[in-house]
This record gives structure tokens, sequence and C-alpha cells, in this order.
């Protein structure tokens, strides 16, 4: 089945979260085959995590998006989506997700929002610019340093 150009975006990012809880279930990184996500990727997708992050930087392409995971997976020993609100739908969606993790190397538990803006063209996700409150105090967590204020 292709989807066509009027693909809902909800209905493409619905699918894609349904997909990364089943890729986590499976075992996720290394564990699980990322091709449960990659339908709902575009070959040429970009991920802009930003630089402060463990995980910051732009991933590319499939590729990119299995070696994203694979960097989560040793950063967050848990990463929980408890909450997620769709604020904006057209070919740019807003998605506001409330998160709940367990960072790997100090064992903190946090809790974060993380606003997303993601661009779905011809039923695949094109890119995805994640806007996250705090991300001294997550790279603090991840880090095992103290507060700094």
């Amino acid at each position: 089945m292709t989807m066509s150009s009027t693909t809902d975006s909800v209905t493409v990012l619905t699918g894609m979260y349904a997909a990364e809880a089943e890729y986590l279930a499976a075992g996720g990184p290394g564990e699980a085959s990322f091709n449960v996500l990659a339908p709902f990727f575009a070959l040429n997708v970009e991920l802009h995590q930003a630089d402060a992050l463990p995980y910051g930087g732009t991933w590319r392409g499939h590729k990119g998006m299995t070696q994203f995971f694979l960097t989560m997976g040793q950063v967050w020993e848990t990463f929980d989506m408890v909450e997620q609100e769709f604020l904006a739908t057209g070919e740019t969606a807003v998605v506001l997700t409330q998160v709940r993790a367990r960072a790997r190397a100090t064992g903190r538990e946090l809790s974060f929002p993380i606003l997303q803006t993601i661009t779905v063209k011809d039923g695949q996700i094109t890119e995805v610019r994640p806007f996250y409150w705090d991300t001294q105090a997550i790279a603090d967590a991840c880090a095992g340093s103290a507060p700094t204020h």
C-alpha cells in the first residue's frame, strides 16, 4: 500500500509512535529491527537534536535514525512517553510529549516535556526537530554532574 500526499500527518505519526512502541517492546536498539519504523521515515529524513544533549546533532537517513536509537539506548535505561498531545496537524505537525526517563549512567529519573515539529510529506516523516525545556538538566542527569544553579 502506498500513501498519497494527502495522507493525514496524524495517521502517519500515530502509526510511527505505535511502531516505535513495538520496536522498543521487541528489545529496541541493537535487538529489534529498525524495519518496523523505516516505512514511516523518508530515506532522506533529518532529525535535529539540541547540540547540548548526549545525542545532540543532526541524524540523517535511515542509517542515521538507526544510530540515533542506538545512542538513545546507551544514554537512557528507560524513556517512556507518558502523554502525547497533537497541537497542530498540517504538513508540519506539532506534538507535545511528556517524558519520564531514567539515565543509564547515573540512575537519575527525570520528567520533562518535549515539543517536536515534525514535517510529513507524501506519507513519510522528512524532518523532526525536538525542543526541550531544559537541555542542561538532561545533560547533567546523563553525565552525573551536579546541577550548576
